[in-house]
């Protein structure tokens, strides 16, 4: 993958940019073919990073950390969905993960546990015992952006390649 070409950002891999993720993910990029660029921290969230910086909504991805119980046991996964969608944590990610009971993480578990910030937590560099649960549409998608694991960043990657994270499965994660 070249430089993209994607919103008013200035996009350098992100192996040469170490300072703009956080620990976790630098540790965790591996191979992957990814990109970095510097942005304001309050506009990390979706909808404020797109309209700033001109990047379509179906170009950015979310990933929400799930938190399941079933039986005394805890079960953590990420779910990655185009930021146009919405997951179906209730119906089939709560029966994929086998949880009688699921609800989004509560932020300073999410923090705590992904040694990431909240609003910039992304797929890349999770503990390796999570899930990554990749929508369909997201490895469909071509160039995504998604968090880098702090709020002063973004990276864009390959939709696809999110498929071949460690973890990873694919499903078709939107509510319909």
């Amino acid at each position: 993958m070249t430089a993209p070409m994607l919103g008013k950002l200035d996009w350098q891999p992100a192996a040469e940019v170490p300072e703009l993720l956080a620990a976790p993910v630098r540790d965790g990029l591996g191979s992957l073919e990814a990109y970095a660029a510097a942005i304001d921290p309050g506009l990390a969230d979706t909808a404020a990073f797109c309209a700033e910086y001109d990047v379509p909504m179906a170009a950015s991805a979310n990933c929400v950390i799930v938190h399941g119980k079933r039986a005394g046991e805890s079960t953590y996964a990420a779910v990655m969905v185009l930021a146009t969608d919405r997951a179906d944590v209730n119906g089939v990610i709560r029966k994929h993960l086998g949880v009688r009971k699921i609800s989004f993480a509560a932020q300073d578990d999410a923090v705590s546990s992904t040694g990431m910030e909240y609003g910039g937590i992304t797929p890349i560099g999770l503990p390796a015992d999570w899930p990554v649960l990749v929508d369909e549409a997201v490895v469909r998608a071509a160039l995504v952006v998604i968090g880098s694991g702090v709020r002063a960043s973004k990276l864009v990657v390959d939709g696809a390649d999110l498929a071949k994270l460690p973890t990873a499965q694919v499903l078709d994660l939107a509510s319909s």
